[in-house]
């Protein structure tokens, strides 16, 4: 039986505005039902009049919900806050404390930590320290098998979150926040990262916490940073969302991948840093892998090289993937891939429609790693490949429709499917039928020889499309078309098998 997920509300900087709060939470649960708790990140308290929050603290006013706020961020506010450890500011309102650990009954995990970022020593009331990150990091990692938390609370963004994500608008990532928070949520690896300050709404695309190919698939971290209530821009400064505690949660279920998740922000340079020295940021090569683990469930019983991990005492080490000369359109690695036009992902593969195709339907097979030609593929991603033309040839069947496969391995940096010498130029078709056509390629040859013979009079009759440049269409109606690929290959997609 599923578990009974909890609903949340997040909220960001209140600055004294308790009212406009919570009489919007009422509206909310008026309208979508009761939540159980509300979480306040940021400035709670503002340089207004007390008289309104007199009014809560008195218990003439009563929070509607369970709230937790963080505290301080500056000295005006820490008055408010006079117990560290944190305790009940009015009914209905509880103080979090400096840094912590929060444990629901239903087993949620909530890590907080408050105030902003300061190096030097002795630390303001308002602030936290180099030693304060790393007590809480070792705290939860002496933790037996320490996983990641369900919820990471600061006021201040982690530097550099905006990396190989969507824009954060006008906030500049690699100056704003703070290093050390980008090092904890490196560390602690949470399902959601809750932050605040900046007076701007940015929910960042997901990231993973794991390295592809090289480590067990982990869970996908969401950062949402929040505006403070009630802005005159209408600005989103509430968030609502669910969440089934992660200790209760099938292993295959929580470590499922968004379509739209990206390479973690921090990793590569968190490594090169030790708590209390500021990180340099981080250069955005090719070689990082931007998103990939298209609904992936894992749970297949096979290592990431394809093999049986008990079958030798000495694992083979996975060899390092060839790199692309210059940039390339095929890699998950690279910037230039269109992420929307992905429809699956397995371990090793993955498929995407093609750029400009001759049909709706119209998919290359490509592997995750930079390689030219199938010949240069190790044995476990050959595999996929056939597992994924296996698939496509049911899948096409089903619909009534006959399918070919092509590859051109001739002035290509990237393979996009199928045999020869290593190095050697070839042109490699295969029919639904079996039969297998292979031509050795020794001077010049039709770069789009294989496209121009399918739009040919002869076989689609479509020769105004024999030009890929030509069929190109908005992104908006790709996107469209992706979506309704990857909806009808669902039930055939041997990725999302457990």
């Amino acid at each position: 039986m599923a578990e009974k997920p909890l609903r949340l509300l997040a909220c960001g900087d209140v600055e004294g505005k308790f009212d406009v709060l919570f009489n919007r939470v009422r509206t909310i649960q008026k309208k979508s039902g009761n939540f159980d708790l509300l979480l306040c990140v940021g400035n709670f308290f503002g340089s207004t009049p007390d008289a309104e929050w007199e009014e809560y603290k008195t218990g003439i006013k009563k929070a509607p919900i369970q709230t937790y706020v963080l505290g301080a961020n500056n000295q005006e506010t820490v008055k408010y806050f006079q117990d560290v450890d944190g305790c009940e500011l009015a009914e209905n309102i509880t103080y979090l404390g400096r840094k912590g650990v929060f444990t629901g009954s239903s087993g949620l995990q909530i890590v907080y930590l408050s105030g902003t970022e300061s190096l030097n020593e002795p630390v303001p009331g308002y602030s936290f320290s180099p030693k304060d990150v790393f007590s809480l990091r070792t705290t939860l990692w002496s933790t037996s098998q320490f996983k990641g938390v369900d919820i990471l609370l600061t006021s201040p963004w982690p530097k550099y979150v905006g990396n190989f994500g969507n824009s954060s608008g006008e906030v500049d990532t690699k100056k704003c926040g703070s290093a050390l928070i980008s090092s904890l949520a490196t560390g602690l690896k949470p399902r959601y990262h809750f932050a605040a300050l900046e007076k701007t709404y940015y929910e960042r695309l997901p990231y993973r916490n794991h390295i592809i190919l090289q480590e067990n698939a982990q869970h996908a971290t969401r950062f949402i940073a929040l505006a403070n209530v009630g802005n005159p821009e209408k600005k989103k400064y509430l968030y609502a969302f669910s969440i089934v505690p992660m200790k209760l949660m099938d292993v295959a279920e929580l470590v499922k991948q968004p379509p739209d998740v990206t390479e973690n922000p921090y990793r590569k340079f968190v490594k090169q840093a030790s708590l209390g020295k500021q990180i340099p940021a981080p250069e955005e090569d090719s070689a990082c892998q931007f998103f990939f683990d298209l609904n992936e469930k894992q749970g297949r019983k096979r290592s990431s090289t394809g093999r049986d991990s008990k079958s030798s005492p000495h694992p083979k080490q996975p060899r390092k993937l060839p790199q692309p000369p210059g940039p390339c359109w095929f890699c998950l690695a690279s910037p230039e891939v269109e992420k929307h036009l992905v429809v699956s992902i397995g371990t090793h593969c993955y498929l995407a429609l093609a750029k400009g195709g001759l049909s709706d339907d119209h998919v290359l097979i490509l592997p995750i790693g930079h390689y030219q030609s199938v010949v240069e593929l190790s044995a476990e991603v050959v595999e996929e490949v056939e597992q994924y033309k296996a698939t496509l040839r049911r899948f096409f069947k089903s619909q009534g429709k006959r399918c070919i496969l092509f590859e051109r391995n001739y002035k290509s940096h990237h393979l996009q499917l199928q045999i020869a010498q290593p190095g050697a130029a070839y042109f490699y078709v295969e029919l639904d039928t079996g039969e297998k056509l292979f031509h050795r390629i020794k001077k010049n040859f039709p770069l789009q020889f294989g496209r121009e013979v399918l739009a040919s009079e002869a076989i689609l009759n479509i020769p105004d499309k024999s030009d890929w440049r030509q069929c190109q269409i908005s992104k908006e109606e790709e996107e469209t078309l992706a979506r309704h690929f990857r909806k009808d290959f669902e039930p055939f997609d041997f990725t999302l098998d457990d």
